[in-house]
């Protein structure tokens, strides 16, 4: 299995020259961060991905989390190393400083999160959970709740979870029948059953923190008569340690195709004891702070895994040697050249090096307005969140399609070794893929794009992303890479207005085309920018090899947008012209 490599230089460079890390933490009034800090947490946080969490990947793979006697255990390796996570403060570094929190600014967090994504999937999934849970207590729980649970959440001493899909309740939660009974004295009764629940049960910690929806009795029909529970394994003693077990259990755990070592627990709820987070009937949108925090780090995990992908191409096509070049031989000593030399292969290997750095940069960049949303107020702050919410569903949708695609063409240039298990290049593909269904699948992130986004929001989230690529543009000192990144955003932007009126029907048949439409001028734009950043870099393999991926992708990659724009400017006529019968004809 290929060796995973933590990209620095590149993480140096997006953060340093291109995001400008320092005026950046000046112009937020952020002056207790500067990039010499940033730099040694993810230098360190790339020696504890490659040295702690990747040697286990594999056969955590192979080995998976097992159910007995209704308690989950992970692979041999992963609650070490999670204590030793832990140890080290990585949990905490985005949470609040009031409960011991590092307080760190997102553009410091996300390049560690990409690393461990990349290392191992199934080890990070049960730490971007808790980090998520966090999140919603933090900003939805009461004082007392906070004060019970939220520290050793940051601390990470306690795991969090999200328990919203039930068996017929998944993107539709107005079917959500789990049941919340009040006890009478502030606590709850909850019964119900959910699925797909990421670290549900584990061994890892003496406590786990379920956030479960469910509904009130007389509670209005729909979403609208949903709320939010904070329901723990153990509930606590006087002391607040984990006493007595809740009324909760794991049914079993998913069998699937992939992250196999990450628990994916169906969850029973038996009168389980659970306290009301934020306010009655208003749970979704509690919830939404949780979601939509994950919607972006399943983005990473697409990013991680294309990223795992081409460092395990690019070795592998050094090495393997097999025929000769078509534009003559390049290696004499040998009786081959190596595949890298075949134009075929060098196509593969820059295209996963053009959409993983364009994701790489597009992550940074969301992480930056997350900073900003962070630390300003005022119009700053709300044109940051309008941006964020434009960028979550392109992140998640994006990324993980990206990562797919990068991921398919990793097994590619391997050839027969790359179906082959001992490579490591087919749990890439088996592992990513589920990062394009869940958190809501990446159709739904379409949906919300163009439908709540884009035409509900009446394109002032699309305005405001707009503005801020715009600002990039204008730093671009090459005329002629300005004009062009210029000439994508105008572009866009006449696209995105003409489907302000579209008919709901021609705005859903286009969704994903839009998204990857969207996606594709976004990544074009940044390419622009960064190589023309790159250009007067000390490091020649940055200032060169940036430009001409930059160029790849302007001609191999930024094409697709064409046929993306091509059915968003049709109708969906098409889509609705079949009878239902008429899909088979029996």
């Amino acid at each position: 299995m290929p060796q995973f490599k933590a990209p620095l230089a590149d993480y140096q460079f997006l953060l340093k020259d291109w995001l400008a890390l320092d005026e950046h933490y000046q112009n937020i009034g952020a002056q207790d961060f500067d990039f010499e800090l940033v730099n040694e947490v993810i230098s360190q946080g790339a020696k504890f991905a490659e040295d702690a969490v990747a040697p286990l990947n594999r056969e955590g793979d192979e080995i998976g989390a097992k159910l007995v006697d209704g308690k989950v255990t992970t692979p041999e390796g992963f609650a070490q190393a999670y204590q030793e996570y832990i140890a080290n403060g990585w949990n905490a570094m985005l949470g609040n400083p009031e409960y011991d929190g590092q307080d760190l600014p997102y553009s410091a967090a996300v390049p560690v999160h990409e690393m461990l994504n990349a290392a191992n999937l199934s080890w990070r999934l049960t730490t971007m959970l808790t980090e998520s849970a966090v999140l919603a207590v933090d900003k939805h729980a009461s004082q007392a709740l906070k004060d019970q649970y939220l520290a050793k959440l940051i601390s990470g001493e306690w795991t969090g979870t999200m328990n919203l899909t039930e068996p017929h309740a998944g993107t539709d939660l107005a079917l959500l029948s789990t049941k919340a009974i009040p006890n009478g004295d502030g606590s709850y009764a909850i019964t119900g059953n959910k699925i797909f629940i990421t670290g549900g049960d584990q061994d890892w910690t003496s406590n786990i923190i379920h956030l479960v929806l469910a509904r009130l009795p007389d509670a209005p029909a729909g979403v609208k008569g949903i709320s939010l529970f904070l329901v723990p394994k153990f509930l606590l003693d006087e002391s607040g340690e984990p006493a007595t077990p809740n009324n909760l259990g794991v049914g079993s755990i998913e069998k699937k195709m992939g992250i196999k070592a990450s628990p994916t627990c169906v969850m029973n709820y038996d009168g389980a004891t659970g306290w009301l987070v934020g306010e009655e009937n208003n749970g979704l949108a509690c919830m939404f702070t949780m979601m939509n925090d994950a919607r972006f780090q399943v983005g990473l995990q697409g990013l991680g895994a294309a990223e795992a992908s081409y460092q395990g191409s690019l070795t592998y096509a050094r090495e393997r040697l097999q025929s000769r070049a078509p534009q003559g031989i390049q290696q004499k000593e040998q009786k081959a050249d190596a595949i890298i030399h075949q134009p075929d292969v060098r196509k593969m290997l820059l295209t996963q090096k053009a959409l993983t750095e364009g994701c790489r940069a597009l992550s940074l960049l969301y992480a930056q307005q997350m900073d900003v949303e962070k630390y300003t107020d005022g119009d700053v702050k709300q044109k940051a969140k309008q941006v964020l919410a434009f960028l979550t569903p392109i992140c998640k949708g994006f990324m993980t399609d990206m990562g797919t695609e990068v991921t398919n063409l990793g097994i590619q240039v391997y050839g027969g070794h790359g179906y082959v298990r001992e490579w490591g290049m087919e749990q890439l593909v088996r592992d990513t893929r589920i990062a394009q269904l869940y958190e809501g699948t990446n159709g739904i992130q379409a949906a919300d794009l163009i439908g709540r986004k884009l035409t509900r929001d009446g394109g002032h989230m699309m305005t405001a992303t707009y503005e801020l690529l715009s600002n990039k543009v204008s730093s671009i000192s090459d005329a002629q890479r300005q004009s062009h990144a210029n000439s994508l955003l105008q572009e866009w932007k006449e696209v995105s207005h003409g489907l302000l009126g579209a008919k709901p029907e021609d705005a859903a048949g286009a969704a994903t085309d839009y998204l990857h439409y969207s996606s594709y001028i976004i990544l074009g734009v940044l390419w622009q920018s960064m190589a023309d950043v790159a250009s007067v870099n000390s490091n020649e393999l940055i200032a060169k090899g940036k430009a001409k991926t930059a160029d790849f992708y302007i001609k191999r990659l930024l094409p697709r947008k064409d046929n993306h724009k091509a059915v968003i400017l049709d109708n969906s006529d098409d889509l609705l012209a079949h009878a239902d019968q008429e899909f088979d004809y029996v």
